[in-house]
């Protein structure tokens, strides 16, 4: 009888643990390339700007291992169009083998509906400027209450500047460069700066809670 409690105690231990492990109360973030992330909290799984076309305009490429690994019935949030942050041949790929929903500036409205319907997600989206695309968004999420700051291709710092508290802010290095010439405040606990060339170098002083997005596949974790 003692040793069947035994056995009973370590299943119900090993059962706890291994939810645990499934809800981790944790959002996990990695970077494939470029703008493109993958971010996921265990249930919802969400692509920004992946995927895009490997090597364009002599950008990062990916392992086509990353098109394969791509989760089912995923969401798929891009800032604009420009072949080093969408390709069309791929998404067209992907929702054909894996399902899912793409948004982005074309039916920004029906994204706002996507977030309106998922509990714990929300989404403030924000028309930039970008001089070589008609159309481009930069995206605030708030999910499980931590707030993520997308800004893709946006040409200056002014709209993050307005934005306060966020949790992670992932930009591309010209507009940290814009943000300290105009004296512009980034408030977020930890950026990430993305969207460099394979041998691109960052100068100067770097912050504490900065993060150079060189290494692909690289993981950001945010607890909640």
């Amino acid at each position: 009888m003692k040793h069947i409690y035994t056995l009973l105690s370590f299943a119900l231990g090993m059962l706890l643990s291994f939810t645990g492990l499934a809800q981790s109360n944790e959002i996990k973030i990695k970077f494939i390339g470029n703008c493109g992330l993958y971010m996921t909290d265990g249930d919802l799984n969400i692509y920004s700007d992946f995927p895009y076309k490997s090597g364009a305009y002599g950008y990062m490429e990916f392992d086509n291992s990353e098109l394969d690994s791509i989760k089912e019935n995923s969401i798929f949030i891009f800032t604009h169009k420009h072949a080093d942050h969408y390709s069309g041949k791929n998404m067209r790929k992907t929702l054909r083998a894996k399902g899912g929903k793409k948004y982005g500036p074309s039916n920004i409205k029906k994204l706002k509906k996507f977030a309106d319907s998922n509990p714990d997600f929300e989404i403030q989206t924000f028309k930039t400027k970008h001089r070589f695309s008609f159309s481009q968004y930069s995206y605030l999420i708030t999910w499980h209450r931590k707030k993520i700051f997308l800004s893709g291709d946006t040409e200056s710092a002014e709209t993050i500047g307005e934005i306060k508290n966020m949790d992670m802010a992932f930009l591309p290095s010209w507009i940290f460069i814009d943000a300290k010439e105009k004296d512009i405040k980034i408030d977020a606990k930890r950026i990430g700066l993305y969207h460099l060339y394979p041998n691109e170098t960052v100068s100067g002083n770097i912050p504490d809670n900065m993060i150079i997005l060189r290494k692909q596949k690289a993981i950001i974790s945010l607890p909640y």
